[in-house]
């Protein structure tokens, strides 16, 4: 199997359960009793059958050489992806060779894979085939963005009529007019093409209900909301980094056209989350020559996974591409020359001084910037009454645990990881406080994934 002489972990396999159902279910047939006639190819396929509750047993087949992360096809009916005896067989497969040894891929599998090559390449075709006609016409394509433009501004300048009514009224007025006054504000924003003003307002909705402290936090927020209509309405006068920015905020689609940078990028992290209408994927990547640090968005109707799958500790040989904006992270991945391997690299930290000062930087570059990815070297999780921190092990500096981070099972994972001594965590630093999304132990060890 191409660069798969390293075998994936357990935790590794187990990151890509669609759910903790999935992850228990799959856990359980991770071992040999219920697999027959499997194995592995050179080329990155892995296969076999899973004795089940019918006559036949099921026929599972993955592509661990994908470029978007592993592909799975199994024969059973769960509309879950990966589903539980994929993620078994993975499990299987990461446990050595014995029972998922090399050998020729059958005809069931073999078909499978090429079909969904055939496809790939098919789509690739077609993508640059539409992107040709897609520029046939930019006349037209002007004229539907200086309409989409007129609708944004008129919508800015109504919510920036809205916010001052409510200032002029007096903050408690939000508390008594409801969640309702903030929906419809938002459906106008959507009816005006500003989905990103749209979803903030939705934010404002929630705070009069948040607990002590609610004014500041909305007078906080309605604050941000002002300061982005405002660029949107002077940007003719901003840097064109910080104008590529305001439109990122106020929702205008981009496309990646930084420069594609190839390089060996870690992943340092991968989490889902999720609404009513769709299943976000966030993934974030090292360069462990460029030093860069990029963040992958991958998307999923509500109720299915996004298909771009990235387990931590992975290294994978690619090219990213950039999106615009003055401090946005966010990337395209590109061409990738060699499947995901696993990796003993690690990113380099910092102090947790270091990593406020670094989320300040960034706000003078983004100001609606919740947060950015830092890793922190050599830190200790340590209680703080009924709160959590990260403090360095040298110097009186500490970080707190946003609350987020103190409601998840994995802030017990850190803290039995550490057990009193020193940490590599890598996570997201903000005004909420750090998040942890993985960890590493002194010395040497893999990584552990906390989400």
């Amino acid at each position: 199997m191409t660069q798969q002489g390293v075998r994936w972990t357990a935790d590794q396999v187990l990151a890509l359960a669609p759910d903790s159902a999935s992850r228990k279910a799959g856990s359980k047939l991770g071992a040999a009793g219920p697999w027959s006639e499997a194995g592995n190819s050179d080329e990155g396929t892995v296969w076999g059958l899973c004795k089940g509750s019918g006559s036949k047993p099921y026929q599972t087949v993955i592509d661990i050489a994908d470029a978007a992360g592993p592909a799975y096809k199994c024969s059973c009916p769960s509309r879950k992806f990966p589903c539980k005896h994929a993620l078994g067989l993975l499990l299987l497969w990461a446990g050595g060779e014995g029972a998922v040894p090399p050998g020729p891929t059958p005809d069931w599998a073999e078909q499978w894979i090429e079909g969904r090559r055939q496809r790939a390449q098919e789509k690739r075709t077609a993508g640059a085939a539409g992107s040709a006609a897609g520029s046939g016409d930019p006349e037209a394509a002007r004229r539907r963005a200086e309409r989409r433009a007129l609708r944004i501004t008129a919508g800015a300048t109504e919510l920036e009529q809205r916010l001052a009514d409510l200032l002029r009224g007096g903050l408690a007025g939000a508390e008594q007019a409801g969640y309702g006054m903030w929906e419809e504000t938002a459906a106008r924003m959507v009816d005006a093409q500003a989905p990103g003003l749209a979803a903030r307002v939705r934010e404002l909705g929630v705070i009069p209900s948040s607990g002590p402290g609610w004014p500041v936090r909305l007078l906080e927020e309605c604050a941000l909301i002002h300061l982005l209509d405002q660029g949107w309405l002077r940007r003719e006068r901003l840097p064109d980094g910080l104008a590529s920015t305001v439109r990122s905020r106020i929702g205008l689609p981009s496309s990646a056209d930084g420069p594609a940078i190839r390089d060996r990028w870690l992943v340092l992290a991968q989490y889902d989350t999720a609404d009513a209408r769709l299943t976000t994927r966030r993934i974030w990547l090292h360069g462990t020559d460029s030093g860069r640090t990029a963040l992958l968005l991958s998307y999923g109707a509500a109720g299915r996974a996004p298909e771009l799958a990235l387990p931590v500790g992975l290294e994978l040989e690619a090219e990213v591409s950039a999106y615009p904006g003055t401090g946005q992270l966010r990337a395209a991945l590109g061409e990738q020359f060699a499947p995901p391997t696993p990796t003993a690299t690690r990113p380099p930290g910092v102090t947790t001084e270091q990593a406020a000062a670094r989320y300040g930087e960034a706000l003078r570059d983004d100001p609606w910037l919740d947060s950015v990815p830092v890793t922190l070297d050599r830190v200790i999780p340590v209680p703080d009454g009924d709160f959590w921190q990260l403090a360095d092990t040298e110097g009186d500096s500490a970080l707190p645990l946003s609350a987020s981070a103190r409601s998840r099972p994995g802030l017990w994972r850190l803290v039995a990881l550490s057990g009193g001594a020193p940490v590599k965590v890598f996570g997201e630093c903000g005004h909420r406080g750090f998040t942890p999304l993985t960890a590493w132990p002194e010395g040497a060890g893999e990584a552990v994934p906390l989400c």
